[in-house]
């Protein structure tokens, strides 16, 4: 899954580091810049986002860029588990321990050491599973379940959650000295709806790689089946992204993806109009948005400098005449935003 513009889909995306992710969009720059400075470090980092936005990748690619990127990298999702399940998956258990134990088992703290733990879905966690959290992240001690023997482990935090976790402490759900011990650096991924700019390097990235995996050759889209895409609102974020594109490259027969083929809701629509989105890429996406539709070039002027000023003023008009929010939201500097406005 795609975080960044231009990551390569070639190679292995658990492999990549920092200097791999690139990013038209001011927020996603800033996550980047914040995340370089978060790897050098050994702080806890907490990573907060929607579903689907990229926070195990980018987890992975900020221990890939640390000092302990030759250390393990041991996920665990939070989500749903009972206590004794929590206990036993994150700090193991002793032979006999319970029913059915019949061995004894690292638990993710010990598989961690000398690397890094990311436990997704943090913020689901029961307040007495948080408790023990706290006392191994604090101290790197633990036992595991059915014994009384004090392990140790050199871990470093990696956590996040779909929650605005600052909100959430507010409640009595979340201990607040856990999230102060978790959030020594908190990096917050911007949703795929608030990053215009990125769009269209995305889905390229995507149409490219579902081509290679199902040996298919894509060129573009037709214009409305970019529209679809471009007016899309991407509630699942990229995870949706990356299903949508796999699913409308399967259902192409020819080189050029219909309408038909993009089985996104209609419904939710997203401040990101057609008239943005060009395409420039290696794979052959310079034509993605399908200026060479002989259907379309007699009724639409498809000319890249009015495709451009189209967006423009459609996203002055989304900004609410606000061209420093503009600005951002197209990813430009309010003095280029002024010149195109004025050309």
């Amino acid at each position: 899954m795609l975080p960044h513009a231009s990551l390569d889909r070639s190679s292995d995306p658990w492999q990549c580091t920092l200097d791999d992710f690139r990013s038209a969009d001011v927020a996603m720059q800033q996550c980047l810049a914040l995340a370089r400075v978060a790897a050098q470090t050994d702080l806890p980092i907490l990573i907060l986002g929607e579903s689907g936005t990229g926070k195990t990748l980018l987890a992975h690619a900020i221990h890939n860029s640390s000092k302990r990127s030759h250390g393990p990298f041991i996920a665990f999702n939070a989500a749903a588990l009972s206590d004794s399940l929590m206990d036993s998956q994150l700090f193991g258990h002793e032979r006999g321990a319970f029913t059915g134990a019949d061995r004894s088992v690292k638990g993710k703290f010990e598989l961690a050491h000398g690397g890094t733990l990311f436990i997704d879905e943090i913020a689901d966690m029961s307040l007495s599973a948080q408790a023990k959290i706290l006392r191994a992240v604090e101290y790197g001690e633990f036992e595991r379940l059915g014994s009384e023997r004090l392990q140790v482990a050199d871990v470093r935090l990696i956590s996040a959650t779909h929650w605005p976790l600052p909100r959430f402490t507010a409640t009595e759900r979340f201990r607040k000295d856990l999230f102060y011990r978790i959030s020594g650096i908190t990096i917050t991924l911007p949703p795929l709806r608030h990053r215009p700019g990125d769009l269209r390097a995305l889905i390229a990235a995507e149409i490219g790689a579902a081509s290679r995996q199902q040996g298919k050759t894509i060129i573009g889209l037709d214009r409305a089946a970019a529209e679809r895409l471009f007016t899309y609102a991407w509630p699942g974020n990229l995870r949706e992204l990356k299903t949508v594109i796999a699913a409308a490259v399967a259902l192409t027969s020819g080189d050029i993806i219909p309408e038909e083929a993009i089985l996104a809701a209609q419904s939710t629509r997203a401040t990101m109009p057609l008239e943005s989105q060009g395409f420039a890429s290696s794979t052959r996406m310079d034509d993605l948005c399908a200026v060479n539709d002989p259907g379309a070039a007699g009724h639409h002027d498809l000319t890249l400098k009015t495709m451009e000023r189209r967006h423009i003023r459609m996203v002055l008009a989304q900004a609410g005449g606000n061209k420093r929010r503009a600005a951002r939201m197209l990813g430009i500097a309010r003095t280029t935003l002024d010149r195109k406005l004025a050309s």
